[in-house]
């Protein structure tokens, strides 16, 4: 072998001495990445579970608020029934109202006859009451 060669063969050796270490940093960089995707594999499995079970819990959301709806609609339908008869009670008590208050002022000019005569004959009842209690 010339001199040439064994140079050569020196520098290759050289240069694979120097690519060990760095094979080595790459081995354990390897090793830790597949850890990691063991663990990104892992969170990836988790997340579809949680999303599975985020999915079953917004369908019995949605259930259960369509439920509601349904029974706020039947309550509101009740209500509007309730709420015409009030409005025909209030209207048929105004016009009761404005009957009553007309009788009552058609009235007035004969309370006032009728009590004078009501204070007499209660205090003939209160006499008579005064006697019947007077007696034994």
């Amino acid at each position: 072998m010339t001199v040439a060669e064994w140079a050569v063969q020196v520098a290759v050796i050289a240069l694979l001495g120097a690519t060990l270490p760095m094979a080595w940093r790459l081995d354990r960089m390897l090793r830790a990445l597949r850890a990691d995707r063991a663990a990104l594999d892992a969170g990836a499995r988790e997340l579809a579970e949680a999303s599975r079970l985020a999915e079953a819990a917004l369908i019995r959301l949605r259930a259960t608020a369509e439920l509601a709806g349904r029974q706020v609609s039947e309550c509101v339908a009740g209500a509007e029934a309730v709420r015409d008869d009030l409005r025909y009670l209030a209207e048929r008590s105004e016009t009761l109202a404005d009957r009553l208050e007309g009788a009552v002022q058609a009235a007035r000019p004969m309370a006032g006859a009728v009590a004078s005569s009501s204070a007499t004959v209660r205090s003939e009842a209160e006499r008579d009451l005064l006697r019947a209690l007077k007696l034994p």
